[in-house]
């Protein structure tokens, strides 16, 4: 049509030109037309016993799911999690190792990130100050690093200097006690450390004393104080391992490892209290198997819950509740491998990458961002003993 054509008034033609604009800005864009441009550096942690030397890496377009090897981009000995700066600058790896040093403990190194390359450049590593450390985080505004040591039942806090170097340790704590299952839980094992969106507080699950610990944070000082309350109690022998917050802020999600199970925790942003509202079987109906969890994530909106099952290795999805943050089941997806160790979620929300350790490859999964079901994809990565998988912005 001719918004312009001859003898019409030009009341008509304002009123054309409003409604056109109307079309064209409000149409909605689909999954793929808002990730057309998204693409990413994707770093991948492994267990290097296992025949792999250290950090990985792979180029991922989130438009075409394309996802290209960049291979080995640091050698270094079981960076079994990973974390980086908002900006793609620096990567930390907690190695998860027993001896460093000539002491019983493990370490946290330091990486600059060639954003051309996706090359790791070792800035340093010192001691995460206690045995095995499992996971490590970023505070809010990227000034600490947050490690859990599982293997020494300790916490710590290290500053990032300027230069993305990691300086002595700003604050220690160490765990103490033990709870019911006398295979895993007769000392303090401390899990994964998740710092608040407001960065007040620190939550910190403990499989060996069935607690989420609770520690105010003072992103000034870096410091690590227990709250009042201290903790939140978990059940009996369930060993809480990884939490999610809910993007609203306003609920917790703790996947239980020793038994299988996810509870679901209102959480008061003022206190930095949880309070028990759910527990759940992650697993199907039918299944009768050895079975422990490991990861947990929320999409980006608070829609959905995934976690990863080992022994049944799948993803199960769980839809959330809007207004009381309650779960219901929505998916059991076989997980693509053995012994989905961890996945992640790509920062469109439109893939899923799952670390399968035992069988050493990643899957890939397309996410329906309205139903939260996932789709096996044929991209499959194979990468000895994946333990962990994380997404990085990079220049283009």
């Amino acid at each position: 049509m001719n918004l312009f054509a001859r003898h019409r008034p030009l009341s008509t033609y304002l009123g054309s030109l409003v409604a056109l604009f109307v079309l064209v800005f409000t149409l909605p864009l689909t999954p793929l037309a808002e990730a057309a441009d998204h693409k990413y550096l994707v770093y991948v942690g492994t267990y290097t016993e296992s025949g792999s030397k250290g950090i990985y890496a792979y180029r991922f377009d989130a438009g075409t799911g394309e996802v290209n090897s960049l291979g080995l981009t640091a050698e270094t000995e079981d960076p079994a999690f990973l974390a980086a700066d908002v900006s793609g600058t620096f990567l930390y790896a907690a190695n998860e190792i027993n001896q460093f040093n000539g002491e019983k403990s493990g370490a946290v190194s330091a990486f600059a990130i060639d954003q051309n390359a996706g090359k790791l450049t070792l800035l340093n590593r010192i001691s995460s100050l206690g045995a095995m450390p499992a996971h490590v985080s970023l505070d809010k505004t990227g000034r600490y690093l947050l490690v859990a040591n599982y293997g020494g039942g300790s916490v710590a806090a290290f500053p990032v200097q300027n230069d993305g170097r990691l300086g002595k340790a700003s604050s220690f704590v160490q765990h103490a006690g033990s709870s019911v299952n006398h295979d895993r839980q007769t000392a303090p094992h401390p899990h994964e450390v998740v710092p608040t969106s407001d960065d007040r507080f620190v939550l910190v699950p403990d499989l060996g004393l069935d607690e989420v610990l609770i520690y105010r944070f003072d992103a000034a000082k870096g410091s690590l104080i227990p709250n009042d309350p201290p903790f939140a109690k978990a059940d009996p022998g369930s060993g809480p391992r990884h939490l999610a917050l809910h993007p609203n802020g306003r609920f917790a999600y703790v996947v239980n490892e020793l038994q299988s199970t996810v509870s679901v925790f209102s959480y008061d942003t003022l206190a930095g209290s949880l309070h028990s509202l759910q527990t759940l079987t992650t697993l199907p109906k039918v299944f009768n198997g050895q079975n422990s969890t490991a990861e947990i994530l929320t999409d980006a909106k608070g829609g959905f819950l995934y976690l990863s099952n080992r022994g049944n290795d799948s993803i199960a999805v769980f839809a959330i509740d809007s207004k009381n943050g309650t779960l219901s089941p929505v998916q059991n997806i076989p997980s693509g491998g053995r012994t989905p160790r961890n996945f992640a979620i790509d920062p469109t929300g439109l893939w899923l990458f799952v670390a399968n350790q035992d069988s050493n490859n990643i899957a890939l999964f397309r996410i329906d961002s309205h139903t939260g079901l996932l789709t096996r994809t044929q991209t499959v990565l194979q990468i000895a003993a994946p333990a962990c998988v994380i997404f990085v912005p990079y220049a283009r």
